[in-house]
């Protein structure tokens, strides 16, 4: 990806193609959990790499199905619900500290255990800028070299900050479809098989496009496997909006709470350089098998670290984050 900075950048439309064909290929998790853009930053990628990247995801996912079971809503109390909506009271009457933008910084550590930094700041009006080091962070800023925001991005917080002071479970479905709703959440029937044809329909078309065989129409999942696929999504999208904009603590508090309606979520606790913290242990039978655990601060909810095991024996990803609220001014000045 690093390589491909004289490309031009795809705008927010064809990103945004990319991910629903991605999400509609996407019949039930698999074994490499798909973490895009606060896992490295996206320099100037291409069109036609972001259809590949779709494409290479999608030829090992399938689905299986029939009829879509009623919205997420109304699901009994979890566990992880006490702590967890706890913490986003308490962040959410910490308010935002002050400043213009949120700053995320992480650290991964992929198979070869070799550091790999990323920077990421959101700004208020919904700007990202990206480096993978403070330097080339502050040069982005200095020019201006935004990456647009995109309706995907959008969705993800709007959904947070529903959470946040309104109705978690229309939250719920807002973070669950953000980047479509090819499943149907939320539709009646009717309305679900439509949506999944025009969903199969467009990634028959991507394929066509690029060249690649066109694989034959999947059935709509259903039962357990629709419900998992749901909670993916929901652990997925809602960790986009917390690893892109932390610092927020509407945002983050929001995060909270969606956290909470996932069933079988597992809440621990544990310390991490002397100081209280949660972790978050995602259900495996959402991750197919993999197992995802994020650490975050028992007292702001800020994340600290994420351990990714795939189903697949010896692989084992790690990243570390650290987040600051900050001002777009502070930063062009090489105050980081």
């Amino acid at each position: 990806m690093k390589n491909l900075r004289d490309v031009p950048s795809p705008g927010p439309e064809a990103y945004d193609r990319a991910r629903t064909a991605l999400r509609t290929a996407m019949g039930e998790p698999v074994a490499t959990v798909v973490r895009p853009k606060r896992w490295f930053s996206w320099p100037k990628v291409g069109v036609a790499a972001v259809s590949a990247a779709a494409v290479a995801a999608a030829v090992v996912m399938g689905t299986s199905g029939g009829s879509v079971p009623a919205g997420p809503s109304g699901a009994a109390p979890q566990a992880a619900e006490a702590p967890l909506v706890k913490l986003a009271s308490a962040v959410q009457a910490a308010g935002t500290q002050p400043g213009d933008a949120s700053l995320i910084i992480n650290t991964k550590f992929g198979l070869d255990n070799k550091p790999d930094l990323n920077y990421t700041l959101y700004t208020d009006k919904g700007q990202q800028f990206t480096g993978d080091s403070a330097k080339t962070l502050v040069d982005a800023v200095v020019k201006g070299d935004a990456q647009p925001a995109t309706p995907y991005d959008g969705n993800v917080m709007a959904a947070a900050r529903l959470a946040a002071n309104g109705d978690v479970d229309k939250a719920r479905i807002a973070m669950i479809t953000a980047a479509g709703n090819a499943l149907g959440v939320g539709l009646s029937p009717a309305e679900a098989d439509k949506a999944w044809a025009a969903a199969q329909a467009e990634t028959a078309e991507m394929f066509r496009k690029i060249g690649k065989t066109v694989p034959a129409p999947k059935p709509r999942p259903t039962g357990k496997d629709l419900e998992n696929l749901i909670n993916n999504h929901l652990w997925s999208n809602t960790e986009h909006a917390l690893f892109a904009n932390a610092a927020d603590a509407e945002v983050r508090a929001g995060v909270l709470k969606l956290y909470a309606t996932i069933p079988d979520m597992i809440v621990g606790k544990t310390t991490v350089d002397g100081q209280a913290a949660l972790t978050l242990t995602a259900p495996p039978a959402i991750l197919g098998g993999s197992t995802d655990v994020l650490t975050i601060n028992a007292g702001n909810g800020l994340p600290i670290r994420e351990e990714i095991t795939s189903a697949e024996p010896s692989k084992r990803w790690v990243v570390n984050y650290k987040s600051a609220r900050v001002t777009l001014a502070d930063v062009a000045a090489g105050k980081i």
